[in-house]
């Protein structure tokens, strides 16, 4: 199968679901989507037909077909010969349109594929930039354990036997749902957007120490797991000593911010002792960040109750006797 940075890569995964299919031969040679000319570091990858701000997957529907028809002759030429100067990866012609004969030409001249679909342009569009926005994202992987907590996705982390997969097993038998353990994988699907899911190799399993390897789909059912989820939130779980926990911050707590991929996610590290209920202190702390993304913040409230209760308590200056 051809690399999914590929035209051809493209068309073998949707050329199905678009109906896509080759106006002459399919180029033999390996077609990337992203171009090496560093000027075009910042092309689109998919969109409607531009001259100005080529795509790399240039898409021409009823819209740019119409558009061309109204342009005068020279006019109509250039425009087609500045498209295919632009080198694209290829263009696609929605909505069954036939491609012209100076376009087939200049196809031809300059080695661009050709392709065709019935669907509307918006469609194929649509569908191609959400598959090459996954398909191209820049990934890692983290060692800790996904999963969905309250409808958050919540990555648990912490040094080994520090009792990650207990914390998971507890949190699923209370109807949270597991994503991935020990390696899930993380993509940057936006400029401030994380995607977690699992290797499929490991899907659906959870290690605890002294059970071995748990099948939590078939133990628990298929409300048990998740695909994905966006990574809103890391759970640092540390052992700490009386010292150290008297560092943390008794009224903002010990909220901070994990770098994963160039985003920055909160992170809240929560002490492990003897006789602390992990799976509440889960629970709370992801209710306390939704608090946040809605914009409350319990901390900030209470400074502000206590200000206004001393403001309360302040005898007015101009009532004491002369």
């Amino acid at each position: 199968m051809s690399p999914v940075d590929t035209v051809q890569g493209v068309v073998e995964r949707l050329g199905a679901a678009l109906k896509l299919h080759w106006l002459g031969q399919s180029p033999e040679a390996p077609r990337p989507l992203r171009s090496s000319d560093p000027g075009a570091a910042g092309q689109a990858l998919v969109g409607s037909l531009n001259c100005i701000h080529p795509n790399r997957l240039q898409i021409v529907g009823r819209a740019e077909l119409v558009y061309l028809a109204d342009l005068a002759p020279t006019a109509h030429d250039e425009t087609l010969r500045t498209l295919f100067a632009a080198r694209p990866a290829a263009v696609i012609f929605a909505d069954g349109i036939e491609p012209e004969p100076l376009v087939v030409e200049l196809a031809r001249r300059t080695a661009t594929p050709l392709l065709a679909s019935p669907l509307g342009d918006e469609d194929i569009i649509g569908r191609l930039r959400y598959f090459l926005t996954h398909a191209l994202a820049e990934t890692t992987r983290v060692h800790g354990v996904f999963m969905e907590v309250l409808g958050m996705g919540v990555l648990l982390i912490g040094d080994p036997a520090i009792g990650k997969s207990e914390l998971a097993l507890d949190l699923i038998t209370r109807g949270h749902r597991l994503i991935a353990d020990d390696a899930p994988q993380f993509a940057r699907v936006a400029p401030e957007t994380l995607d977690g899911s699992c290797p499929a190799l490991l899907r659906d399993f959870l290690e605890v120490r002294g059970l071995g390897v748990l099948n939590i789909r078939a133990m628990f059912g298929e409300s048990a797991v998740a695909q994905s989820r966006h990574l809103n939130l890391v759970i640092n779980l540390r052992a700490m000593g009386g010292p150290e926990l008297a560092t943390i911050d008794r009224l903002a707590g010990s909220l901070s911010g994990r770098a994963i991929l160039g985003v920055t996610v909160p992170e809240v590290t929560v002490p492990v002792a003897p006789g602390r209920n992990l799976a509440i202190l889960v629970e709370a702390a992801v209710h306390h960040q939704i608090l946040r993304i809605r914009g409350y913040d319990a901390g900030v409230d209470f400074c502000e109750r206590q200000a206004r209760a001393m403001a309360d308590n302040v005898p007015d200056a101009g009532d004491g006797e002369d």
